[in-house]
Parts: C-alpha cells; structure tokens; sequence
C-alpha cells in the first residue's frame, strides 16, 4: 500500500495508461482525482476503478486552460482535503512525421508544446499551493523514449521535442521546488503494450500482410527482456515515484523500456 491515505491528480485519464495510473493509485491505498477532456472516459473509469465512488472524482480538463486545472485542484481539495502527487499523462501524441513534414509557421509543433509542455506546466502550477499545504509531495511526468533517442519505427519529432523540453524544464523544477520538499521526476516509457501499441502492431501487420507476432517480434528484438513493457508496468513505475519510498529521488528519469535503451 504505497500511498494508503494519500491523494494522487492524475490528468489524461483515458482507456490506457491515464487509467492504468489511475487504478494503480487506487489498488495501492490511494485516491486519484482524474482528469481529461472527455468527461464520459473519466466516468467509465472511476466506475471501473472505484465502483463505489468513495475513492475517486474526476472533472473535465483540457490542460491548455489554467481556469480547469485550477478547478481540478480545487475538486481534489473539496472532497478529499489536500493533493499529495499529481501525475502527468495528459499529452498530445498523435502528431507524426519530421521536421520536413511540418507547416511554414509550425502549427503542429506550437500545439506539441502548448499540450505537452506547456499544458504538463499549467497543472503543475495549479497543484503546488496544495502540494505547499501538505508538508510536500511528488510531481511526477510521463516522458517519452523518443525524446533522449531517434525512434526505430515512427518518426513523431514534434512530440519527441516538446517531451524534450519537459524533461529539462524537470531538472530546473527539481531545484525550484525542493526546498518545499516536493520532488520531481519523469517516467519515460518506450514501445508500451496498450491501446496506442495494440493500434500500431494491427494496423502494420494489416498492410504488410504478416502475422501480429512478425510485428510484435521486430519491436522485441532489440530489447534485453523478451518482452514490451505494458501500461500497467508504466503505472507501477508511476506509483513508486510518488510514494515516500522515492523520498530521496528528485530530478530523475526512470525508463520502462524492456531494456531497448540502457543509460
């Protein structure tokens, strides 16, 4: 129970990782406060977290307005008193291509960075009074693999960038914030088995004409586990870097890759 009695904001609560956080917090002692831009995604999963309703709430939340993060805090504080973590998973990443796919004023590229930098920033804001109050706590990011090395099968640079950007945003936050003992860290996944990857692995072996598993095999292969790491792995990662067992980790990126990248 690595967060009994405490309360976790998670933003980006959707069928895959948002929810598997989400779920993790609560199987773990806690209470998770949900957010994300589809209110009928966030009531199916508190109903399927927390049929009961005594350890979840959730309220709409587009991470590019200051007023709704504010509000999604202010729902944390109302009902359960205080924010212990917030986690980040709210994010834009359904941009692909290059540098050479991208329009003259870099549309695409400004929206990768309002969301998942700029967005990440406003939550985190919005948070900190609460995270003051309670003595400390744990902020902690979603990366990507993308951002610290070329991906092997899809280009999506706009996304790898912002992500960039939010991982050195977390080194000078770490510093910032930790003389109010509020940590900072980010998880970065890599090739994560759930529904964007599910997505992937059918629609490739759709238009090559090859097995899931002819797929599913050149993702592994470069890999020291013989395996991809799921959302659920993703999540637990998640949960100990909010709990006190991280209580002296600030500053630092934790990947979940099956051992695709070793640093």
């Amino acid at each position: 129970m690595l967060l009994q009695g405490r309360t976790v904001v998670v933003s980006g609560v959707g069928a895959g990782l948002g929810q598997q956080v989400a779920a993790a917090v609560v199987r773990d002692g806690g209470r998770a406060v949900l957010g994300a831009r589809t209110e009928a995604n966030l009531a199916t999963a508190a109903r399927a977290i927390d049929p009961e309703g005594s350890r979840t709430a959730y309220r709409r939340t587009d991470i590019t307005d200051q007023a709704q993060c504010n509000a999604l805090v202010a729902l944390a504080v109302a009902r359960f008193g205080g924010i212990d973590a917030v986690v980040h998973v709210a994010a834009l990443d359904t941009l692909f291509g290059g540098l050479a796919e991208a329009d003259e004023e870099f549309t695409d590229w400004r929206r990768a960075v309002d969301v998942n930098l700029l967005g990440t920033l406003r939550m985190t804001r919005a948070c900190l009074p609460a995270l003051k109050d309670a003595g400390g706590g744990a902020v902690v990011f979603v990366g990507t693999q993308s951002a610290v090395a070329a991906p092997t099968r899809v280009r999506q640079t706009a996304y790898a960038a912002s992500k960039g950007a939010l991982a050195s945003t977390m080194y000078s936050l770490a510093h910032e914030l930790g003389p109010d003992r509020i940590r900072v860290n980010t998880v970065v996944p890599g090739w994560m088995w759930g529904p964007p990857v599910q997505a992937y692995v059918r629609y490739a072996a759709q238009s090559e004409g090859v097995p899931e598993s002819a797929v599913l095999d050149r993702l592994t292969e470069r890999m020291a586990l013989p395996e991809l790491a799921t959302d659920g792995d993703v999540a637990d990662a998640v949960v100990f870097l909010a709990s006190d067992r991280a209580r002296a980790i600030t500053g630092q990126s934790l990947l979940v890759n099956a051992g695709e990248l070793m640093r």
